[in-house]
């Protein structure tokens, strides 16, 4: 598989993702007066907001999906659904990925049905299962194309992000451990732009060698009776650097030091924006939306676990 088309077809993908989020806030946003009214949560079933959300997101799943398979799938012949094996692609970065946004769609779904008063269960039931269903779809979309094929590694870590969501709303109640993302850029983008982004907001997407994923801990949670400050996160990341391709070893071609594809495991402290307490349901909402971003913070790296680098600030 060519690993400039896979590429292009990743940014993509995520692009309508993001898309697809920002559609739907859109179209809910728009069906009332203040915001403040708008944000509340109702206090009861609201059969005109649940109706809004299902239909929304009907709608605009389905927009996506179609638009995907024409912009990017249509280029490319049909054949039987079929598998591939990439989990050994990327350092299993791309899988991170997959957990992150899997749990973060399914959330969003929730605290949506929860904005329309809908019951736990079926937050649960129809708002926690939106990741997992749009991503499959998409892995659906790649089974029947002769260029790609879906991935099972890809389902498997939809599946997880989903399953850490719902998990802890049935253990705890609340989410105590978020995955999270934040990126900064590095010297491989250059050595292959067409791969891993010409631009800055290509490179987010796309060199995976600047990503890195969170699980950000919330240590009050585990410790309700202390005086640890409620919004305080310990987190452990999880990176990898020196990939020019997706495969197992990069091509000397591009670096002539032909750097060692290696691991990088993390060690900081976050901030649990939703844990910050006001009054304000629009700024509630602002604060879930932007607690899938790691808050830049000093921090312990391990490379390869032999290997100790001390960070005042990383991103």
């Amino acid at each position: 598989m060519d690993q400039q088309s896979r590429s292009e077809k990743i940014v993509l993908r995520y692009k309508t993702l993001l898309l697809f989020l920002c559609l739907i806030g859109f179209q809910i946003g728009n069906s009332q007066n203040t915001a403040e009214s708008f944000f509340k949560p109702s206090d009861s079933l609201n059969r005109k907001r649940q109706n809004s959300v299902i239909i929304s997101e009907a709608v605009l799943a389905t927009g996506t999906l179609a638009g995907l398979n024409q912009l990017w799938y249509a280029d490319y012949p049909k054949s039987d659904f079929h598998f591939i094996n990439d989990n050994s692609d990327w350092l299993q970065m791309d899988k991170a990925g997959h957990v992150f946004s899997s749990y973060h769609l399914g959330r969003f779904g929730a605290e949506m049905l929860q904005w329309s008063g809908a019951t736990k269960k079926n937050q649960l039931l129809y708002g926690a299962g939106l990741g997992f269903a749009f991503l499959t779809a998409v892995e659906v979309l790649d089974g029947y194309s002769s260029e790609w094929g879906a991935s099972s590694g890809d389902i498997i870590a939809n599946a997880t992000g989903t399953a850490m969501y719902v998990s802890q709303e049935l253990m705890w109640h609340e989410q105590r451990i978020t995955p999270k993302f934040s990126f900064h850029t590095t010297k491989y983008a250059s050595e292959r732009p067409e791969v891993l982004g010409s631009s800055f907001s290509e490179q987010i997407l796309k060199d995976y060698n600047g990503q890195t994923y969170w699980l950000s801990v919330n240590l009050h949670s585990f410790a309700k009776g202390s005086k640890i400050p409620k919004w305080l996160n310990l987190a452990l990341g999880y990176g990898a650097e020196g990939m020019i391709t997706g495969r197992t070893e990069n091509p000397a071609t591009f670096l002539a030091s032909n750097p060692r594809r290696f691991r990088q495991f993390y060690l900081s402290l976050d901030v649990d924006l939703t844990k910050i307490k006001t009054n304000s349901h629009f700024l509630k909402t602002v604060f879930s939306v932007f607690n899938t971003v790691k808050i830049p913070a000093p921090t312990i790296e391990f490379v390869r676990f032999n290997e100790v680098k001390y960070h005042f600030i990383y991103f």
